[in-house]
């Protein structure tokens, strides 16, 4: 089978670890941020809730914005209600760095979720030490062995971590490590094109004591009110608001419609 954009992505992820000689044994470090999962259920009540991305630009459409100001996006982000910010650190293949997340920090306080690929212990450390609120944890991309030792890692250190899954068996790998935040990812990983229907099966599949996020391709509040109706407790949305003239707003309007239920 063909590499998809992720399976390289990954793969120099891996090189950069391998090249990292520090010993995860010895680091202690210890989150007192928000929990991103605390966050989104809590917002039930009120609808979906929505994570807002800072994003540079994409391995597949290039720049979004390429000066954009992480401290002024993320505080228009939080006056539109956002409940949670998401921050692209990727440099290579994102154009995001570790110095986004601290300047979104310095400006809102809403949880953050670290976007990036984690490979090893020491990057889910690194996120700890951040003050990012959560992980990022694709299934995809790692073994089950990797990811049980990561997500334990991650909830032992005072984090969260959001278990990224592209379908039903992945789901259930998440939820074989106990797994309580799960994001869906509605993006092929090969042909890139957006499945809602696919996603709506895989959160049929997802028990409702878990929070359910659904990621990539919103550009509209119709769509988010589709997921938000298949069960989906929050959306995760980057390139729809980088793009907009008027953040504020448009997260605004992609908050609060009501949540169906799930399994």
């Amino acid at each position: 089978m063909t590499p998809t954009s992720l399976d390289k992505i990954v793969a120099s992820h891996r090189a950069r670890a391998a090249r990292d000689a520090r010993d995860w044994r010895v680091r202690s470090v210890q989150s007192d941020a928000h929990s991103l999962a605390a966050a989104l259920r809590s917002h039930r009540g009120q609808g979906n809730a929505v994570i807002a991305e800072v994003k540079r630009k994409s391995p597949s459409k290039g720049w979004l914005s390429e000066y954009l100001d992480p401290k002024k996006l993320a505080a228009s982000y939080a006056s539109g209600g956002a409940s949670a910010v998401s921050v692209l650190t990727d440099e290579e293949h994102f154009g995001g760095s570790v110095a986004d997340l601290r300047l979104v920090r310095e400006v809102v306080d809403v949880p953050l979720l670290r976007k990036d690929f984690t490979v090893s212990i020491n990057d889910v450390l690194d996120t700890v030490e951040m003050g990012a609120s959560a992980v990022l944890l694709i299934v995809s991309a790692l073994s089950i062995d990797e990811l049980r030792e990561f997500h334990d890692v991650a909830l032992s250190n005072g984090i969260d971590a959001l278990v990224e899954v592209h379908d039903v068996e992945e789901a259930d790998i998440a939820l074989s490590i106990g797994a309580t935040l799960i994001g869906v990812n509605q993006r092929d990983l090969h042909s890139f094109a957006v499945d809602a229907e696919r996603a709506e099966k895989v959160a049929a599949s997802i028990p409702s004591s878990v929070v359910a996020v659904a990621e990539s391709g919103f550009g509209s509040p119709e769509a988010v009110r589709r997921a938000a109706s298949s069960g989906f407790d929050a959306v995760l949305v980057g390139e729809s608001f980088v793009t907009s003239s008027d953040p504020t707003t448009e997260v605004a309007s992609f908050v609060g419609f009501p949540i169906g239920s799930r399994a």
